[in-house]
């Protein structure tokens, strides 16, 4: 049986009552996306409640605000935030970001989304809610994002590889443009497997293109790259 929880430094987190648990994916986004002076952040889709964990660690000055619309997945992330260090500037909701508002925008949105698209479905309702976008497809993602996001702020999002042309496409639409891209390679001389993507409303001054980062350099070894990456996170 799986571990029912995962210990990080300075948190622990409770995943057991969720479709995803807690992953590389999760914690790669965590780590990547852009925090400094972000005051106010949003959680699209937080699951178990880790990246917004992440977040509030990284950020002192913040509020966080996480949605979720899976009920098992929601009540457990409100008890990871109540017994972690930075309950009162996490605010956890019970509800679909379709219909979310907020009277104030956000300077960071971050998202672990649902990403497969056309796959075969899996037999358990809740972790194929939490894995398919037939519920959040990338166009109303993007969509919501570009309705919540400040016209400074960033949106950071992790999805596989194969999924990049999908998630630029449906942004572009929405009048959202790529600020940031890192793809994510296993090891040296491999396939990338994941790619990290942040999006502005403001047009960047220049093409961005993607840089690497691989996690690990030897088999079992994280990288140097991956292990300062992580380090204020991982034990």
């Amino acid at each position: 049986m799986a571990n029912p929880y995962f210990q990080f430094k300075q948190f622990i987190v409770w995943h057991d009552r969720c479709a995803m648990k807690v992953g590389t994916d999760a914690v790669l986004l965590g780590s990547w996306m852009r925090v400094d002076g972000a005051f106010r952040m949003l959680d699209v889709g937080c699951g178990c409640g880790l990246i917004a964990l992440m977040a509030a660690q990284r950020n002192g000055q913040s509020r966080v605000v996480a949605v979720e619309i899976d009920d098992e997945a929601s009540d457990q992330a409100k008890e990871n935030v109540e017994k972690s260090p930075w309950s009162n500037r996490i605010e956890v909701v019970k509800t679909d970001v379709r219909t979310f508002q907020s009277e104030e925008k956000f300077d960071c949105i971050f998202s672990n989304p649902p990403y497969f698209v056309n796959a075969l479905k899996c037999p358990d309702k809740q972790r194929s809610l939490a894995r398919h976008t037939d519920t959040l497809d990338f166009d109303t993602l993007m969509r919501c994002i570009a309705s919540l996001l400040k016209v400074n702020g960033e949106f950071s999002v992790v999805v596989p590889i194969e999924a990049i042309i999908t998630l630029k496409a449906a942004a572009i639409s929405n009048k959202l443009y790529l600020s940031r891209e890192t793809h994510v390679y296993t090891k040296p001389n491999a396939p990338a497997k994941r790619a990290l993507l942040a999006f502005t409303i403001a047009m960047p001054d220049v093409m961005v293109s993607p840089k690497p980062l691989i996690m690990y350099s030897s088999p079992g070894e994280y990288s140097e790259e991956y292990r300062e990456m992580v380090k204020d996170f991982y034990l």
